[in-house]
């Protein structure tokens, strides 16, 4: 770390000053691309600091007098960059919860520290120096451009701070909103959501209560206040322990009398307690609605005072607003803690009104229902329920349900109370009204995973369940099912066999039952929820062939139902091969074709079955039978044709559909025959649709196409819109899927210098490199995005379009992709090679040759020492030089990779030091690396291309006598190897290679 700079009264010579001016922005750029709050923003801050020390050793470079002026300026500019490097230090430092909701700050600082250190360098005398006119332009622009600069919050940014706005002004958020925001701010901000990380970030949040307060910003410190208020309500901030310890010490501290309403609490106009309260321009405080009413009616003076009423003029009364806030949480708590006893008397009538009270408080805020957990009224109210009382069951029921509702932590409580589950289970076989309560809570209480073992092992639920889930109330068959669902895979035989008491009645009457027995065995087929075991052995037992007959029928009525029954069981892709072998297909693509514009739900059901089918053929039995869905010209064309007409959920199925063959042992066949009809013209038309399912799947599609690397057929259908529908989706949509088949499509597109300008134009330079930096989206499919993202770099990186490599170091995507030859998956590391050997193959050409340095050069910079590749002067930046970007010993470890095509990816990026004019010194280079030895065994790869390109490279590389002197024994043997090959280019080859070693005689037949 460099010194602090502290600049004196007494005189310092101006080459010193000049420099420590160098240094100290050096170290606010390094702090400045560390920050990882307000990223961006800091990014492009620094990309303007980093432009300065350049052309502050232009100016050094030339000979100039220093005046007073001069030195004035460079010490303005020195004060300018402490500030600003105070503002990173302060970024890096403090809180990250902190500088989050400061971050508006934070950007309004940044601006002001952009164009402060503008300013300075503006006072610098270009004019009275003499300097040259392109040098002085090139300050004076990026003066003016930091003068213009301007930052932004993120979007996630603003609108977390949107959310604690809204919840600090309206006083009214809850336990699940902080949880929610404090989920987002976890995320925004990069913490883990454990309790410990989170109350660790909370604690150094508080204390910055105290720092505003020193510095007497008591605005600041309020807003704090208010902020940590609101997050504490959230579990992860205050643990259940500390949240009922505060709750019991405030109940003890209220007494036991609940408080009239003070007389401030009613609205004047309506009477009633406040819940809004408003102030208008008289003074007065009304209920918002009540005043907003008055005003609409078209009286514009005050009820009170008569005096007239600015009516633009309601400011929100919170002060009087938390009173009455406050007042009413005294006496619920109060109320919950009286009502607790009256329910444990004998007094029916009382118990009642307490639970009708108790109801309408779950009902009111999700705090009261965290109270009652706190007041213990789960024992109490599981108690109750085995009670004689109906309406006190009843009651019950409906509350613990409230309780239960989308609170995992309350339903594994009330299962885990004395006999619960046994006592809901049993009011099962209650009367309707009340066993629907009852499994209305079951089914609650399902939603936890620790809870359905319990239920399932409650004596007699599995065949309760299965009973209700005959009943003739819809509601009720419909949450029996959806029940037995949740249990089945824990409980899955009891289930099976409960089940089969009425799936085998069914079965026998579909087989051999009259028609209309069969059409009404089907529809109860098509409706009720199946298991997977269910499905296959109703196949097994022979429903198929009748359910084939109905969908033959003439009758239309019965058509559909025999598509519902078929959908459903077509699911699985065991019973969706049989169904292909019988001949279910055709039927149904005939059904499709006739209906789908007439019938769109029909054809919509008919499209699902079709889907199921497809997906059935990339089962690995399908390869097995070798079974396909579909194979000629022809009929691919016909349904491939709905596209165009049909409705857009249908669209989405066909899509879908062709996605999965695409994907099954006939894939290669049916991709062919796609482009053979000029399918990808049609996915590009439908990519510049507005609805956004369709376009997702049609890339999909249009991503499998590509997969056989022929991108020929449709690179004239692919347009500017296309291409930014295709980033758009990378961008924007939450689907992994979607963005992999965009950024794989990209990555495909075909060699054109059109499309290449139009993804540059379009931002996909740094879309890509965003694919390849961004640790969190989509992180399930992280691997394909990369792969897919490094492969679509290539394009861009071809040493035949310079201005287009240049792009792509000011990106600054070279350490990237040194980065990916690291970390990345085989073939990540492969295409990064690529585009690492196709950079530099321009780098002797960029490589600026070293001048003789003058006398002032000598002494303030150093003598300048050239890259021992290309001899000249190289960056990563300008040059796109491997050996400046670090990539050298990567690329070294990657000729030992077991995949042929990465090692030959990685030998051609180091080639391209061997110089045909000067192959000594990138000889020398790949020397030192280390690089031969490892090049030497792939000699021993059965890869052809391999082994030409390394004997080839072997041949410059020992014309150097040192090198070729240390490796002699370690080639000697795999070389002759070689020789004995049938191939008599690798004996020629491998012969000049022993020849240079002196192994051969130069006059050897091997020649």
């Amino acid at each position: 770390m460099a010194k602090e700079l502290i600049i004196h009264a007494s005189p310092i010579p101006a080459s010193e000053l000049l420099f420590l001016t160098v240094v100290a922005i050096a170290d606010t750029v390094k702090a400045a691309n560390g920050v990882v709050i307000q990223k961006e923003n800091f990014k492009k801050f620094s990309t303007y600091l980093e432009k300065i020390p350049s052309m502050l050793k232009a100016l050094s470079k030339e000979d100039l007098h220093f005046s007073e002026s001069w030195k004035n300026a460079v010490d303005g500019l020195n004060r300018e960059v402490k500030v600003a490097k105070q503002l990173v230090s302060d970024c890096s430092s403090k809180n990250k919860i902190y500088l989050l909701i400061n971050s508006r700050k934070i950007v309004k600082r940044l601006e002001l520290c952009t164009k402060d250190i503008s300013r300075a360098i503006s006072l610098i005398p270009l004019a009275s120096l003499d300097v040259s006119s392109g040098l002085s332009k090139q300050i004076s622009d990026l003066c003016q451009k930091m003068l213009d600069a301007e930052y932004q919050a993120t979007e996630t940014d603003e609108e977390i701070l949107g959310k604690i706005e809204l919840a600090i002004r309206d006083g009214n958020a809850d336990r699940s909103y902080a949880n929610q925001l404090l989920a987002c701010i976890a995320d925004a901000i990069g913490i883990f959501t454990e309790h410990a990380a989170l109350k660790r970030e909370f604690i150094e949040l508080k204390s910055e209560i105290e720092n505003a307060k020193s510095r007497k910003d008591m605005a600041e410190a309020l807003y704090l206040e208010q902020v940590i208020a609101l997050l504490e309500k959230a579990d992860s901030i205050t643990s259940a322990q500390e949240k009922e310890k505060k709750y019991i010490e405030k109940r003890n501290s209220l007494g036991r009398q609940p408080l009239e309403p003070l007389q401030s609490f009613y609205c004047p106009i309506s009477l009633e307690i406040m819940v809004d309260p408003v102030e208008t321009s008289s003074g007065k405080t009304f209920e918002r609605s009540a005043i907003e009413k008055w005003l609409g009616e078209g009286k514009s003076h005050c009820p009170l005072t008569m005096l007239p009423l600015d009516t633009s003029i309601l400011r929100p009364n919170k002060t009087l607003r938390q009173s009455i806030q406050e007042w009413k949480d005294r006496n619920t708590i109060i109320t919950l803690s009286s009502i607790k006893s009256q329910l444990q008397t004998n007094e029916e009538r009382e118990m009642i009104q307490s639970l009708v009270k108790l109801q309408d408080l779950c009902m009111e805020r999700e705090l009261h229902r965290e109270w009652m957990k706190m007041e213990n009224y789960f024992a109490v109210l599981i108690e109750l329920l085995g009670g004689k009382n109906r309406e006190i069951r009843k009651r019950v029921l409906l509350i613990l349900s409230l309780l239960a509702k989308d609170n995992e932590g309350n339903q594994e409580d009330i299962a885990q109370a004395d006999n619960a589950l046994e006592s809901i289970v049993h009011l099962l076989a209650r009367q309707i009204e009340e066993s629907k309560l009852a499994l209305e809570l079951l089914l609650e209480l399902s939603r936890s995973h620790a809870v359905r073992d319990l239920i399932g092992n409650v004596q007699g639920s599995i065949l309760l369940l299965v009973t209700m889930s005959r009943n003739d109330d819809t509601e009720v068959t419909r949450n029996a099912h959806e029940l037995l669902e949740n249990l089945s895979f824990l409980d899955k035989n009891v289930v099976e066999m409960a089940k089969a008491n009425y799936l085998k009645p069914l079965l026998r009457n579909l087989c051999s039952g009259s028609e209309d027995m069969k059409i009404t065995m089907t529809e109860i087929l098509s409706e009720i929820t199946l298991t997977d075991q269910n499905k296959l052995s109703i196949m097994k037992d022979g429903a198929l062939g009748p359910l084939l007959q109905l969908l033959l029928n003439d009758d239309m009525e019965i058509k559909k139902v025999a598509v519902k029954a078929l959908q459903q069981l077509s699911s699985l892709p065991e019973n969706g091969l049989q169904m292909i072998k019988e001949g279910v297909a055709g039927p149904l693509f005939e059904l499709l074709y006739r209906h789908s514009l007439q019938s769109p739900a029909l054809g919509e059901e008919v499209a699902v079955t079709i889907l199921h089918l497809a997906i059935s053929t990339t089962h690995q039995k399908a390869d097995e039978g070798q079974i396909s869905l579909i194979d000629s010209e022809e009929d691919i064309f016909k349904f491939f044709s709905l596209i165009s007409f049909a409705e857009p959920e249908i669209q989405i199925k066909i899509l879908r559909a062709f996605q999965a063959m695409c994907q099954s042992p006939s894939g290669f066949t049916i991709r062919t025959r796609l482009r053979q009809i000029s399918a990808a013209r049609v996915l590009v038309n439908l990519l510049e649709l507005d609805n956004q399912p369709v376009r997702a799947n049609a890339v999909k599609l249009l991503y499998c196409l590509t997969e056989d690397g022929d991108s020929s057929n449709f690179s004239s259908h692919v347009t500017e819109k296309c291409i930014k529908v295709l980033l758009t989706f990378i961008h924007m949509s939450d689907d992994p899927e979607e963005t992999v088949a965009a950024m794989g499509t990209i990555s495909r597109l075909p060699q054109d210098q059109q499309i290449t300008q139009w993804l540059l134009d379009s931002g996909a330079l740094q879309t890509v490199l965003a694919c390849l930096t961004d640790r969190h989206k989509h992180a399930s499919h992280k691997r394909y995005v990369t792969e897919n993202s490094a492969q679509a770099l290539c394009r861009f990186t071809v040493s035949t379009n310079l201005e287009c490599q240049k792009r792509v170091a000011q990106e600054g995507i070279i350490p990237v992709l040194v980065q990916l030859l690291i970390s990345g998956t085989p073939l990540a590391k492969q295409s990064a090679a690529i585009s690492l050997k196709q950079l530099s193959e321009s780098s002797y050409i960029l490589s600026r040759q070293i001048k003789n340095q003058g006398l002032f050069k000598c002494c303030f910079a150093g003598r300048e020492i050239g890259c021992p590749a290309h001899l000249g002067t190289c960056t990563v930046e300008s040059s796109f030089c491997i050996v400046e970007a670090k990539a050298l010993e990567p690329l070294v470890r990657m000729l030992a990779e077991p995949d042929a095509g990465t090692c030959e990816a990685s030998l051609d990026a180091l080639l391209t030091l061997l110089n045909s004019e000067r192959p000594q010194s990138g000889s020398k280079v790949l020397a030192n690396a280390n690089a031969i030895a490892p090049m030497i065994k792939l000699l021993g790869i059965p890869a052809a291309r391999l082994q030409e390109k390394t004997l080839m490279a072997l041949e410059r590389i020992f014309q150097v006598d040192e090198i070729k002197a240390k490796y002699k024994s370690m080639a000697t043997m795999p070389l002759v190897e070689i020789t004995q090959s049938k191939d008599s280019r690798f004996r020629s080859l491998s012969a000049k290679v022993l020849g240079q070693l002196g192994v051969l005689d130069k006059q050897s037949s091997y020649f």
